[in-house]
C-alpha cells in the first residue's frame, strides 16, 4: 500500500468559516432552480446562522430528459447571494468548463461529485484546470467503496498545487434494498481520517439518507464519529423541488435538526476519564491479542484441512459446510448479543482467508 502525505493548509486558514469550534455547516438547495427560490432559501439559511451556501448549477443525472440544472445563469444568482447576504457560495463542478465558469463567477468553494471522483481522467482534467488557484475544493467519495480511488482524487488536486482540500462522505451506491439511499460504510471515511487526521471531513446526510426523516440520525452519527461538519440540502419549499425533493429540509427544519445535535468533544482533561479509558483500552489490547492467537490457530487447522483434501482429491469449496458454519454462528451470536450482519462480515473474511490458505496448500 502506498503511503501518501498530502500538503494541506489548515481549515482555519481557508477564510470560509468564522467559528471552527463548532461543526462546519454548508447548506442550500440540491439545485438552483430560480433566482427567487435560491435567494429565499439563502435568506432563510442566513437567518439560521449558516455561513456557506451550497447549490447545484449543473446536475449529473442518471437518465436523460431530467432536470439537469440551470447552468451558468445560476452563478449570477449566487453572486447576488454573496453581494446582498454576505454568504460564501459553493457549487459542484464535473468538467473543465464548469471549473472555468465557476472561477469566473467568483464562487468561493467547489466540490467534486461522486461520479467524477471515480473517474481519474476527469479528476486529472479538473486538477489541471485548477492549477494556480487556491480555491478550497471538497471531494466526495466515489460511488463505489474504494479508499484508494478516493485518495487518488485528492492526490491529483494536491499535485496540481491545491492545498485547501477536504472530503465529503455521501455514502456508497449498493444493489438491493437498504434503509438509506446510500450505504454509509463509515469505515471508509474513518480510514481517510486515520491516514489524514488534518483533513477537513464533512458528512452529507442528505445523500446518505435519501429521506429527510433520517437526516438527524445520520448527522448525529457523523458528530459521534468526530466529523468536522455537515453539508445538507435545504430548499425553501422542498415539496416542489425539481431534484431530490424527499431529502431536502426547509431552513427552519434544518435549524431545528442542528439545534438537537449533541456535539462531542475530541478529548478531555478529566483525570478519572483518562484513567478509566486507559484501563479499558488495555483490556481491549489483551482481547485483541487473544483474537490474533485464535485466528492463527484456526488458519493452522485450515492448512491441515487443505493437506487432507489434497491427499483425497477433494475440492476446496464446500458450500454446505459454509452454510452450517454461518447457521451456528448466527444462533450463538443471537444468544450473546452479536448482530448477524456484523458476524457475517467477519466470518466471510475468515472463510476467504481459509480458502486462500487451502488453495496455497493444494497447489504447493
Amino acid at each position: 500500500m502506498t503511503t501518501t502525505k498530502l500538503d494541506l493548509i489548515k481549515t482555519e486558514e481557508w477564510g470560509l468559516f468564522t467559528d471552527l469550534t463548532k461543526p462546519v455547516i454548508i447548506a442550500g438547495p440540491c439545485s438552483a432552480e430560480s433566482e427567487q427560490q435560491l435567494f429565499e432559501t439563502a435568506r432563510g439559511l442566513k437567518a439560521a446562522g449558516i455561513e456557506v451556501l451550497r447549490a447545484g448549477i449543473w446536475k449529473p443525472r442518471t437518465r436523460p430528459n431530467c432536470f439537469e440544472g440551470v447552468g451558468a445563469e445560476g452563478l449570477i444568482w449566487m453572486r447576488r447571494v454573496q453581494r446582498e447576504l454576505g454568504m460564501k457560495v459553493s457549487t459542484e463542478v464535473a468538467n473543465v468548463k464548469h471549473v472555468y465558469e465557476a472561477l469566473k463567477a467568483g464562487v468561493d468553494m467547489l466540490w467534486i461529485g461522486a461520479r467524477t471522483s471515480a473517474n481519474p481522467f476527469a479528476m486529472q482534467e479538473i486538477a489541471d484546470a485548477l492549477k494556480g488557484t487556491d480555491i478550497p475544493v471538497l471531494v466526495k467519495n466515489p460511488v463505489n467503496p474504494d479508499v484508494e480511488l478516493w485518495i487518488g482524487a485528492l492526490e491529483r488536486l494536491n499535485m496540481a498545487g491545491l492545498k485547501k482540500i477536504g472530503v465529503i462522505h455521501r455514502g456508497f451506491s449498493a444493489y438491493g434494498k437498504s434503509k438509506y439511499r446510500n450505504v454509509p460504510q463509515w469505515q471508509l471515511p474513518i480510514e481517510i481520517k486515520r491516514r489524514f487526521p488534518e483533513m477537513l471531513m464533512i458528512c452529507d446526510p442528505s445523500h446518505i439518507s435519501g429521506k429527510r426523516e433520517y437526516i438527524r440520525e445520520i448527522s448525529q452519527q457523523a458528530m459521534d464519529l468526530g466529523f468536522d461538519g455537515l453539508i445538507i440540502e435545504s430548499h425553501i419549499c422542498p415539496e416542489i423541488a425539481l431534484s431530490d425533493a424527499a431529502q431536502q429540509l426547509t431552513p427552519a427544519a434544518l435549524q431545528q435538526v442542528l439545534g438537537e445535535l449533541i456535539i462531542r468533544e475530541v478529548d478531555t482533561e478529566n483525570i478519572e476519564y483518562k484513567e478509566n479509558i486507559d484501563e479499558l483500552r488495555a483490556r481491549i489490547d489483551e482481547i485483541d491479542n487473544e483474537l490474533l492467537e485464535l485466528l492463527a490457530r484456526r488458519m493452522r487447522v485450515s492448512d491441515e484441512i487443505g493437506r487432507y483434501k489434497k491427499q483425497n482429491n477433494i475440492t476446496i469449496l464446500q458450500p454446505g459446510r459454509w452454510d452450517q458454519i454461518l447457521e451456528k454462528v448466527f444462533l450463538r451470536g443471537a444468544e450473546i448479543g452479536l448482530e448477524s450482519e456484523f458476524l457475517e462480515k467477519i466470518f466471510k473474511a475468515i472463510h476467504q482467508a481459509s480458502i486462500d490458505r487451502q488453495t496455497k496448500v493444494m497447489n504447493t
